[in-house]
């Protein structure tokens, strides 16, 4: 069982290139579940569409998660509560439409669990997410509940991320930072089982700030004459983590960083 976890997906280049690439790279890397983190996807770079989302299913993404900008569009307060395939922070202030956790069954066969988190510091209000986390492993437990668990923990800060990553260990297949939109080195599996990386990255322009125009970010920075952020537009590098996962134990047998495309140029 291989399971893909894309990053970010920012603006039109970062869809294009979901658009374009993805279902050649699932059946490259003979991958059978897919997750992508959708919340920087609009046009603007914050929130994502009900077209946008339909756009990702239709071209292989079975799950999206989000994080801090999931109410940035407002028409996903509504959507989300309808497509159950869209999921925001678990962690998100109660009550908020949607869901934060959900279980997948592929091909009647495995039961895959995906639970989005977002993190306290810097990050908009939300429960904490070290409370929140050891309530769901109190609750759910891996091979009885679900035979995977995606954990996307969307935060800013290593520590959160790292010390939610060690949480999880030996409780979920794979844990993985998003947010800050830069591919992280550190990707290992942990001690007891679970693969771990503390950003997978995104998927836009790398010849920008984050995904956003370089010479307007600039300009913000010297707080000069600026525009609103806006996402840049070249060519798209699709940034993630391929896991392969032990059938028997639900954790991770293997795992190996995926950068493919674009500006940024990976280790293979």
């Amino acid at each position: 069982m291989r399971i893909l976890f894309l990053g970010d997906v920012v603006g039109k280049s970062g869809c294009d290139a979901i658009t374009k690439y993805l279902p050649d790279i699932i059946k490259d890397n003979l991958v059978d579940f897919s997750i992508v983190n959708g919340e920087n996807a609009a046009l603007e770079g914050v929130g994502i569409t009900k077209e946008i989302s339909d756009i990702f299913f239709e071209r292989g993404v079975d799950v999206i998660t989000t994080g801090n900008h999931v109410w940035d569009q407002r028409e996903t307060v509504e959507h989300i509560e309808i497509e159950d395939r869209l999921l925001r922070p678990e962690n998100l202030i109660k009550p908020s439409p949607g869901r934060g956790f959900k279980i997948y069954n592929y091909k009647n066969k495995y039961k895959i669990g995906v639970l989005n988190l977002m993190g306290n510091i810097f990050m908009k209000k939300c429960d904490n997410v070290f409370n929140i986390s050891k309530e769901f492993l109190n609750k759910y437990k891996l091979k009885r509940d679900y035979d995977f668990l995606i954990v996307d923990m969307h935060g800013e800060i290593t520590s959160e991320k790292m010390a939610i990553g060690h949480l999880f260990d030996g409780n979920s297949t794979l844990v993985v930072g998003t947010h800050t939109h830069v591919p992280t080195s550190d990707l290992i599996i942990l001690e007891k089982g679970t693969a771990y990386q503390t950003d997978a990255g995104m998927c836009g322009d790398y010849d920008s700030v984050i995904g956003m125009n370089k010479y307007n970010s600039l300009n913000k920075f010297f707080k000069k004459d600026s525009k609103k952020h806006f996402p840049a537009e070249g060519e798209a590098s699709l940034c993630g983590v391929i896991v392969e996962c032990d059938e028997e134990t639900g954790l991770a047998k293997n795992a190996k960083q995926f950068i493919y495309g674009g500006t940024l140029k990976g280790s293979d």
